[in-house]
Parts: structure tokens; C-alpha cells; sequence
């Protein structure tokens, strides 16, 4: 089968300190990194021995991955297989990239990045540093900002600066509504930013989560998407494939950009082809919004609350 699989293990600490975020500055224990490590290294094996199947990951720890050698280790090991189409991560770009050559070149086609920029956490031009040395490395990346007002003029510096083939995503900032004008500053740096705006009605409607997609954790459990709690069996028993097939989003709005993607009823999968898990665009959304706004699928604004908190 074709499967895509996002993982996230126990692993919560995190190097930054960013106020909108609870993981902010918190410490794992020896004991939880050690946990964390089994596990990553026990699903790891799981990926490799799965030889008849095509599997893509995405990595969406809580915490800050790419710190820690068993998740650049992870990377690595799986970029080398044949049957891994790709390997993805969301990270704060904190960490050297040095170790990405140890890919190889075949290896470096399969790996992306997925990289958050959080202003007052890094400095600018070390971030800008690292943006530079992934595209020298031929590294697929997106790039990102949380759509808060303190990060516009920072976003709008960094969109300047980018190549304009690096997409440049925001994310819609949790608790915030945005007026149309706030909303409109955004989307000229992101043309993509009315999907983030509001979340998306779902209840009901298809979406390829529990059928193609999948999200496990640090025990194996498989669940159809990291907002959905009800389980479809476990990883290493074989158990969750039997309970795979088409089924309709049970909750009543789906607002993360790594759920809602997978939505049959938005084009996204078009919008990303190729570039799903790490969010890059199959062409540069300036020039999409150039084509014109229909070729977006843009949604319509049917909600303006937005969940307490989930991924950002």
C-alpha cells in the first residue's frame, strides 16, 4: 500500500521559548529521552522491515527534533531505503544542518524540511544562514511564521529575502480572529493564508485520514490523525491495517493545516502536489495568484472561532 504516516512520540522539550507555545523552554528527564529514543528507534525498524509497502513520514514532535542525533539518525537511515518516498519534519531550523550530507545526494531528494521561523527566539540572519545552507544542499524545504502582529514586519523582511521558489507560509495564530485588513497583510506575504484564516467545516466529509494517512505514537498506537482519538489498532501488531478504509471526519472543524490538508473537499493535495508533507507548493503561490484566486480553491470565511490551542 501507499501509506503516509505522521509520527509523534513522547518527545516534548524544546529549545525555545516562545510565548504562545506551552512546550515553550520545557525539559525532558534522561528517563523521557531515553524513552523517546527507544521509540523512535523501534518505529524506525518497523519503516524499514516494510519492504512491500511505499511509506512516507512526517515527523511533528512537540518538542524540537532535530537537537537530538537519534531523529537526524531517523532521517538518514530512512532516506536510504527504496520503499521511502519521503522523510519530513517540522522543526525550529535551531540545530546545524551539517549532517544532512551524510544523505547522500539520493538521500537528500527524499529528505525536507518543514521550518518554523520564531523572531525574538533566533537570530534573523543565523535563520537566513540556515535557509541559504539547505538550499545548497538541494533540501526541500517550506518556511513559516506565526500570523501574530509582532511577526509582520519580520515575515514581510524574510519574504524579501527568500528565493521566491521558498514558500513562505503563516499560519493563522490560535485564539486570534482577523479582520479582513489584518487578514489581507498576511495573505500578501502568503497567498495560501485564507485556508489558515478559519477552520474548515468537516464533520462528515471525506478525508483520505484512516484510509492513506495515518498518525501513530510513541507505543505504536495508530490512530486515523493526531485530533481524532479513536484508535484503529497498533503499529507493530499489524492490527490498525484491517481497520484502514474511506470514512468521514467525525469532528465539526478541522483548523490545522496538517489535518485539513488531507481533506478531500479542499484542493490542496493539487495545490501541494508532490510537497504535502513537507507543505512546499507544486509551483510558487505568487504566481497561482497571478493564474487567478479560483485556482486556489480559496474557502469561504464560515468560521471565525478558533480552537484553544493545537499545532502551530
Amino acid at each position: 500500500m501507499d501509506l503516509t504516516i505522521l509520527y509523534r512520540g513522547p518527545l516534548a522539550s524544546c529549545d525555545y521559548d516562545c510565548p504562545y507555545c506551552p512546550f515553550a523552554k520545557r525539559r525532558d528527564s534522561r528517563e523521557q529521552l531515553r524513552a523517546d529514543r527507544a521509540a523512535l528507534e523501534r518505529f524506525t525498524a518497523w519503516a524499514a522491515a516494510q519492504r512491500d509497502d511505499r511509506i512516507s513520514v512526517l515527523f511533528t514532535p512537540w518538542g524540537e527534533g532535530l537537537v537530538r542525533s537519534w531523529y537526524r539518525r531517523a532521517m538518514v537511515e530512512l532516506a536510504g531505503l527504496p520503499h521511502i518516498r519521503r522523510v519530513a519534519i517540522q522543526t525550529n531550523l535551531s540545530g546545524r544542518t551539517r549532517w544532512l550530507a551524510e544523505a547522500g545526494a539520493a538521500g537528500r531528494d527524499k529528505i525536507a524540511l518543514w521550518c518554523t521561523y520564531h523572531p525574538g527566539q533566533t537570530p534573523y540572519e543565523r535563520f537566513l544562514d540556515r535557509c541559504g545552507e539547505l538550499a545548497s544542499l538541494g533540501i526541500r524545504h517550506s518556511v513559516g511564521v506565526v500570523g501574530l502582529d509582532d511577526h509582520l514586519d519580520e515575515a514581510r523582511r524574510l519574504r524579501a529575502a527568500l528565493p521566491e521558489e521558498v514558500y513562505l507560509w503563516v499560519n493563522a495564530a490560535e485564539g486570534h480572529s482577523y479582520t479582513d485588513a489584518e487578514a489581507g497583510r498576511w495573505t500578501e506575504i502568503d497567498p495560501l493564508f485564507p485556508y489558515s484564516r478559519h477552520p474548515h467545516r468537516s464533520a462528515g466529509l471525506p478525508c483520505r485520514t484512516g484510509e492513506s494517512v495515518i498518525s501513530v505514537d510513541g507505543e505504536g498506537t495508530v490512530r486515523r490523525c493526531h485530533f481524532v482519538r479513536a484508535e484503529l489498532g497498533n503499529l507493530y501488531d499489524g492490527s490498525y491495517r484491517g481497520a484502514l478504509g474511506p470514512r468521514a471526519c467525525p469532528l465539526a472543524v478541522c483548523d490545522c493545516h496538517i489535518g485539513y490538508v488531507h481533506l478531500e473537499t479542499l484542493p490542496l493535495y493539487d495545490v501541494f502536489a508532490g510537497g504535502v508533507l513537507e507543505r512546499v507548493p507544486a509551483r510558487p503561490p505568487r504566481s497561482v495568484e497571478r493564474a487567478g484566486p479560483q485556482l486556489l480553491g480559496m474557502p469561504s470565511p464560515e468560521f471565525a472561532e478558533r480552537r484553544p490551542f493545537g499545532e502551530l
